[in-house]
């Protein structure tokens, strides 16, 4: 058994509706149960920084699916909504990613063309580490807190954390 942490985020259109519906398709799924939720943030773009903010969230998914199969099935939840892949890290009506994943409770590390998990910026970006924060407080990668490395990134970046999201 397969839990997949997902990271689920926009800054097209109608964002929450986008997130919403894709939360909704998985819940549906008889081969996903939806196991957490975090509550939606309003985020700055990270990477490339000329376009909208976010919203984003995340949320902890079981299944027996593995890495590739999970992979498809968010990967139509995008094509679904529309998804473009224009520029890089550029703005998109839905972008689902596994972060991170555990097998059997431990860590799952995977690699493919495809897909690599965990993802190989997840600890670097608070659009997904505060959500993550929430559902998992107690979270450690590498040796770190999650509220640390949270921490850690706010002074990197030079702001606080009302400056980085808002409670949606």
């Amino acid at each position: 058994m397969y839990n997949y942490y997902i990271s689920a985020g926009s800054n097209q259109g109608d964002s929450r509706a986008y997130i919403e519906e894709a939360l909704a398709s998985l819940q549906k799924d008889l081969a996903i149960e939806v196991k957490s939720i975090a509550s939606m943030i309003e985020t700055r773009p990270w990477g490339y920084t000329k376009q909208a903010n976010f919203l984003n969230t995340l949320w902890i998914i079981q299944s027996k699916l593995g890495p590739e199969l999970m992979l498809a099935k968010l990967q139509a939840l995008e094509n679904e909504a529309g998804r473009a892949r224009n520029i890089h890290w550029g703005p998109r009506t839905l972008d689902l990613d596994i972060v991170y994943a555990l097998k059997e409770g431990k860590e799952l590390v995977y690699g493919s063309d495809d897909l690599i998990v965990p993802h190989p910026y997840f600890w670097d970006r608070l659009f997904v580490l505060e959500p993550l924060a929430e559902l998992v407080p107690y979270f450690t990668y590498k040796g770190q807190l999650i509220s640390e490395r949270i921490e850690a990134l706010q002074k990197e970046l030079g702001h606080g954390n009302t400056d980085e999201k808002e409670n949606t």
